[in-house]
């Protein structure tokens, strides 16, 4: 069984007394690829030297998170988007709008997406997009790009059935993590309308652990559980399952496991 996690924050401080372990538990499980999401310019560092570290394993993506964003957005996208046409990256992201946290930097929040697409598109990269709370005015947005070529992810997806039916009826894919596997989430039935060939695994890890380890610190070996979910909401086995959307990581990103 090979596994692509097409979003974990490997190189955040919660990883700093074990991360060489948490990588070979993952690789263990039989997770190939990991796929690391940036946050803002401090974080840049850390995440290039996870990548250089586990090389060929942890790939990283190139972004400013919708939370890290205030009224000096612009200075700070300039130098992470003057290295993102320096080097390769796998996608765009994570960007987006999250309206969950604070709604105060909402304008700069939306200008910030529209430049992240704009240059997804310049570098012909995928996008990951960050939809909390927000997919309304992400729809809006996505609008004027329709036709362009715009690719990508709605990572950690929690929308509606309309939702699911709009992200891919624009060429998204859907990104799923723990939260498939919670017992008061409606996300398994929400999914089960569209296909798996519609559908990322991700972790988002260290964040939202699927159950059994709900609340705790989630790593990339946990992908096997909500791959075993998402498994059993298409009626298909783990294998295949696995398979699938390893075949749908490795189209979007363009990577090869």
């Amino acid at each position: 069984m090979t596994l692509i996690d097409t979003h974990t924050h490997l190189y955040l401080p919660e990883f700093d007394n074990d991360r060489d372990q948490i990588v070979a538990r993952a690789i263990e499980q039989g997770v190939t690829k990991m796929i690391m999401p940036n946050i803002d310019i401090n974080s840049l560092g850390k995440m290039m030297k996870a990548a250089e570290r586990f090389a060929g394993i942890c790939i990283p993506m190139i972004g400013l998170h919708p939370t890290s964003v205030t009224n000096t957005y612009d200075d700070e996208l300039k130098p992470i988007f003057d290295i993102a046409r320096s080097q390769p990256f796998a996608a765009v992201g994570e960007t987006g709008i999250d309206m969950y946290w604070d709604t105060t930097f909402i304008d700069q929040q939306k200008m910030s997406f529209r430049k992240h697409i704009d240059l997804a598109l310049e570098l012909d990269l995928p996008i990951v997009i960050h939809a909390r709370d927000s997919f309304p005015v992400i729809f809006e947005i996505l609008s004027d790009y329709q036709g362009s070529g715009l690719k990508g992810v709605f990572h950690a997806f929690t929308g509606t059935e309309e939702d699911l039916e709009k992200a891919t009826g624009l060429g998204f894919m859907i990104g799923i993590g723990g939260i498939v596997t919670f017992k008061n989430s409606d996300l398994a039935n929400i999914i089960a309308k569209t296909t798996i060939e519609n559908i990322l695994l991700e972790t988002d890890s260290p964040y939202l652990a699927p159950a059994p380890y709900r609340g705790k610190r989630n790593e990339s070996s946990y992908l096997t559980l909500i791959n075993d979910r998402v498994a059993s909401v298409f009626g298909i086995t783990p294998d295949r399952s696995a398979a699938i959307t390893t075949e749908n990581a490795e189209r979007v990103f363009n990577i090869t496991t």
